[in-house]
């Protein structure tokens, strides 16, 4: 069966920033794939009904899984609703992902709602993933404490 994954984190950045950081293409190669893989971003047409495509390469194998999806809602400096679809047969399935964002004293709580992930995907291996992308994301958009504004 499909599962859902929720990963949460206060980042010390405005809001503007952090979304942002979700459609730029040049933002996305520099935090969104995990530790040890780097990222190809193809295509982000960043609209309602837009699509975007992209590929995670393990560094040392070479080996890459691609997947894309379409943007169903777009709300800026709010939230970002996609879907995201495994070009590998083997990873069926459409996955659903809601990003919100709410600015908060210091910066933007960010929270993150992955739905319809495949189970051939070890969970644990989903979490780790986004434990590195959300850690990668904060060094790339955290601003001085000084230069982040508050709620």
């Amino acid at each position: 069966m499909p599962y859902t994954v929720k990963m949460h984190r206060v980042l010390k950045s405005p809001p503007e920033r952090v979304f942002k950081s979700f459609l730029n293409p040049q933002a996305l190669v520099k935090w969104i794939a995990p530790a040890g893989y780097t990222c190809t971003v193809h295509h982000v047409e960043p609209k309602v009904g837009g699509t975007f495509r992209m590929s995670f390469t393990e560094f040392d194998s070479g080996s890459s899984h691609a997947f894309g999806g379409e943007y169903l809602e777009i709300v800026p400096n709010e939230k970002l609703r996609y879907t995201d679809k495994f070009e590998d047969p083997n990873l069926a399935g459409n996955i659903e992902v809601t990003v919100t964002m709410k600015p908060v004293m210091g910066g933007t709580d960010l929270r993150v709602v992955q739905e319809g992930i495949p189970d051939i995907i070890p969970e644990e291996m989903c979490y780790l993933g986004w434990q590195d992308s959300m850690k990668q994301l904060a060094q790339f958009v955290e601003l001085p404490p000084q230069s982040v504004t508050s709620a």
